[in-house]
């Protein structure tokens, strides 16, 4: 079991590199201004199981292969940055139909569970994640205490709370913005684009980030 002083420590370091807007806060934002605040809370669930899922790798040694090996990153990196664009792809094309009747704002339009499986695989396939927890967790391990699996995956879930926190303001606060958008056809067109414009992007980014030294 991990102490209150270690929690303490690795929760702070945590949050400095949460909060800071990254991969996750981008993904959940243009989900939120694509589809709406259900969508993007589905999301953020999602991706924050995806986040929990790489901590449980890391803390049974699958993050230290991730860490160095290029070719495993590489993959990792490769599949993770596909498959944001191609969730971008689909938020332009369907950008008209956000407005449409029958389709309220924030109405996810496949379904809560798409939304979170979507979410799950954004963040399961995160190479930074893996390469983050890799580097920082360790850091906050006793090892004369024994068991360091299971403190790595304690204060793993520590950060996945704060992911959680972050993440869901962050995707509030842009559906927010988005219900303002939604009034107009032309303000709905140009959100959807926008949120499809930044996950777009954020694949492209992530496939030109080279393996962190």
């Amino acid at each position: 079991m991990v102490t209150t002083g270690q929690v303490g420590a690795f929760a702070v370091a945590a949050l400095v590199l949460i909060v800071v807007p990254g991969p996750s806060v981008l993904f959940v934002v243009g989900r939120a201004l694509a589809h709406g605040r259900r969508t993007a809370l589905a999301s953020v669930m999602g991706n924050e199981a995806g986040l929990l899922a790489a901590a449980v790798c890391v803390a049974l040694g699958v993050g230290t292969v991730v860490a160095r090996s290029t070719a495993v990153f590489t993959a990792v990196k490769l599949v993770g940055a596909a498959y944001l664009i191609w969730l971008g792809v689909q938020a332009i094309r369907h950008r008209g139909a956000l407005g449409a009747p029958g389709t309220p704002a924030g109405r996810p339009v496949r379904g809560d569970w798409h939304a979170a499986r979507q979410g799950f695989i954004v963040g399961a396939t995160n190479p930074k994640t893996f390469v983050i927890l890799a580097s920082v967790l360790p850091q906050f391990v006793h090892r004369e205490a024994g068991n360091v699996p299971l403190q790595m995956l304690e204060l793993g879930l520590v950060a996945v709370v704060i992911a959680l926190v972050c993440d869901t303001c962050w995707s509030l606060a842009a559906a927010r913005a988005r219900t303002w958008f939604a009034r107009s056809p032309a303000r709905t067109r140009l959100v959807g684009s926008a949120g499809g414009a930044s996950m777009i992007g954020l694949g492209v980014s992530l496939a030109v980030t080279g393996k962190p030294e």
